[in-house]
């Protein structure tokens, strides 16, 4: 496949990760976007440098169209991947830009707000025969994935709960700290027993097993985008998505700030980039012994057989950035290798088959681990 590949953000720690990996496995031509001077980010002969902002609307629409104009197989369609973060201040303007010029589109967004914006462009992408799939990463991404494969297994799904846990900073950076403090900031919308309703973020501990070397950690309540997606994808009656950090000290930190701590210090930006930053320092040092990747594990219960049925389904890896790369890089080789074709805009639960993940989940060295009614998947 030589295809054109246009990662806008792809200087990042997730745009390279997601970088790394669609070279590994495809040999599309990639082009990689950054705000500053690109100089010695990526080397080798598919890759390319370009300096561009997102404020500079015109400068976007310029470098899709470039994209496109370099693509002039019809068998081999263009691709933008977004993963300029943090998208709770990002508008769909690359999105937009890719449904007008008629090129497919991938996003790593992690926000309810930019995701209800994506999701509002479906028709016009279905009507340009344009497949834009968003949430793509770990958590969502294939944490989504994971969902599907689970509720694929039982005749009715009725209960979903995710939980992540992440290795002190996951490998992140700052970004990702100020993205969790603003998550802290407001109620949200869940969809528990039938009904929306309106929960405290970081609140409502449970204690889950995850994988070693995580084992028995806090989780809480926390705003991702699966809250509404996957309760969208699947007629079931709870979707419980559940956040932890470890070690587990750094959970109760959290709770202390999400529970105790003023509601204006937390609207206050000052407040944000203070805890971001102390957090970032401490993880600095804490992840020496706690490591920095990832687990999640999907749990989802109905009937199989007309009987009361739980399956679950686990991926461990020692990376986040990487697993998120991955997560991104799987959608990215199905469209550009043309498996995956469905105009409109959609999540990765309404678009990627159970039996397309597990492929693309081997061909990463993850393995599949199974005993009953549990799959697990962690590197070789």
């Amino acid at each position: 496949m030589n295809n054109q590949v246009l990662i806008i953000g792809g200087t990042g720690r997730i745009g390279t990760s997601v970088a790394t990996d669609i070279a590994n496995h495809t040999q599309a031509q990639i082009t990689l976007t950054g705000r500053r001077d690109l100089k010695n980010e990526i080397s080798g002969s598919n890759f390319s440098l370009i300096k561009l902002d997102l404020a500079d609307k015109q400068a976007i629409k310029n470098a899709i169209v470039s994209l496109k104009e370099n693509s002039d197989d019809p068998s081999s369609p263009p691709l933008v991947i977004h993963c300029a973060g943090p998208f709770f201040q990002r508008d769909a303007t690359v999105l937009k830009t890719c449904i007008e010029e008629g090129v497919n589109y991938i996003d790593v967004s992690d926000n309810r707000k930019f995701t209800s914006l994506a999701l509002d462009y479906s028709d016009a992408a279905a009507n340009a025969g344009i497949t834009a799939v968003i949430n793509t990463g770990i958590f969502p991404g294939i944490s989504n994935s994971l969902v599907r494969q689970c509720a694929d297994q039982l005749d009715e799904a009725e209960k979903i709960h995710l939980s992540y846990v992440v290795g002190g900073s996951g490998g992140a950076g700052l970004t990702v700290m100020r993205t969790t403090f603003l998550g802290l900031q407001n109620p949200f919308e869940v969809w528990m027993d039938g009904q929306w309703k309106s929960v405290t973020p970081y609140s409502d501990r449970e204690v889950i097993e995850f994988p070693q070397p995580y084992g028995k950690i806090g989780v809480y309540w926390f705003d991702m985008p699966e809250c509404f997606t996957l309760a969208n994808a699947f007629p079931v009656k709870s979707v419980i998505t559940k956040f932890g950090s470890f070690p587990d000290y750094y959970n109760y930190m959290t709770w202390i700030v999400a529970n105790w701590w003023p509601s204006s210090w937390l609207q206050n930006p000052k407040t944000i980039e203070f805890l971001s930053q102390v957090s970032y320092k401490m993880t600095e040092f804490t992840d020496r012994f706690s490591g920095i990747g990832v687990a999640v594990k999907s749990k989802v219960s109905g009937f199989k057989d007309g009987k009361p049925a739980t399956f679950s389904s686990s991926l461990l890896h020692e990376n986040t950035a990487i697993a998120a790369g991955i997560g991104t890089g799987t959608i990215a080789e199905l469209i550009l290798s043309g498996e995956l074709k469905k105009p409109g805009v959609f999540p990765p639960e309404e678009v990627l088959t159970t039996d397309l993940f597990e492929g693309t989940m081997e061909s990463r060295g993850l393995s599949r681990i199974s005993e009953e009614n549990s799959f697990l998947y962690r590197q070789k």
